[in-house]
């Protein structure tokens, strides 16, 4: 129960666009799908190539996307925004938008997310437009303004309210980074992506000189955007209290647990004779090492742990998967 509306529109009478249409087809393209191939979010897709992306359609199908139920909601947008300063609100552009009804304000998208809860349990807005960090703010008094964002909403945004958004190479800045990060860039040991690690995907790729992505959120949990590969396997995860019974245990290695025995002497292979069950339990603890959970003692290589008959031991994120395979939460 994944449901996401993906719009993006090039075609302005008044300085057109050029990535918008890449961005949302392939925003589209890349969430529809987990890595494995599984279906992940039912997609409707408009873009200006197709249809005109009026006001009326802006309006009708964001709230469409916010009526009924669902475990996640999402809307993206590519295109032109404002902020009208007579009024101090911001504001996503149509194709037929004009001073006075520029296309659908953030305050009207952020009220009808906020009052979806609890139908739609997550609702999730990213937006790849200028001055679209306004969103999640209500006008205060003079040019103040407030935070006012729904439980169970997140929005992230390209960029700070009062910058533009860049576009480049065929794509927009902000959404070429959000698809590295989809595509598995901000993915966990696990291989889940979630609104927060893409903005933290996106915030260390930009710079403090470029324009300044923005992450607001009310949740209590994490939804997951997608899914890929876990970059250890979960089994693996599942294991490392069998290899650790507990957080400061040091693993004892020798070289019956390393399988290129090419450099060993024959007094070696003769003290420790090829050990399959012991080969493959350091496979995965070299899987582990590889993405940071596992270290080795007094040594700079998993490999000189074994045939110096040294050890290994959990880091501080190691520990972590640990106490969540005690916890039986790595499904």
């Amino acid at each position: 129960m994944k449901k996401a509306l993906v719009i993006g529109i090039d075609d302005y009478a008044v300085n057109p666009l050029q990535g918008c249409i890449n961005d949302a087809k392939a925003i589209a393209a890349i969430v529809e799908k987990n890595g494995d191939g599984s279906p992940n979010f039912s997609i409707r897709l408009h873009t200006s190539d197709k249809e005109e992306v009026t006001s009326a359609l802006l309006n009708d199908k964001i709230a469409e996307l916010f009526k009924g139920d669902a475990d996640v909601a999402l809307l993206y947008f590519a295109g032109h925004g404002i902020i009208n300063p007579a009024t101090n609100a911001g504001h996503l552009v149509s194709q037929n938008g004009s001073r006075g009804a520029w296309g659908i304000s953030l305050a009207d998208i952020l009220n009808i997310a906020n009052t979806a809860a609890p139908r739609i349990k997550s609702s999730v807005i990213i937006l790849d437009s200028c001055h679209s960090g306004y969103a999640g703010e209500v006008p205060g008094l003079g040019s103040q303004a407030v935070a006012a964002i729904g439980e169970g909403v997140t929005i992230l945004t390209a960029c700070h309210r009062e910058q533009t958004a860049a576009e480049s190479d065929g794509h927009g800045l902000f959404t070429s980074i959000v698809l590295d990060a989809l595509s598995g860039g901000a993915a966990d040991i696990c291989g889940r992506i979630t609104p927060a690690s893409v903005y933290s995907h996106v915030d260390q790729t930009l710079g403090p000189w470029e324009q300044r992505p923005i992450y607001k959120a009310n949740v209590q949990t994490f939804v997951t955007l997608r899914e890929v590969a876990p970059k250890v396997p979960k089994e693996v995860l599942r294991r490392l209290p069998t290899y650790f019974p507990d957080a400061a245990y040091t693993f004892a290695l020798d070289p019956s647990y390393e399988r290129d025995r090419s450099n060993f002497t024959e007094e070696m292979k003769a003290k420790y004779p090829v050990n399959e069950t012991n080969q493959q339990i350091f496979a995965e603890l070299q899987q582990c090492y590889r993405h940071g959970l596992v270290v080795p003692v007094d040594t700079v290589h998993m490999y000189y742990a074994a045939v110096e008959s040294k050890a290994c031991k959990l880091s501080a994120l190691g520990a972590h998967y640990r106490k969540l395979a005690v916890m039986q939460r790595i499904s």
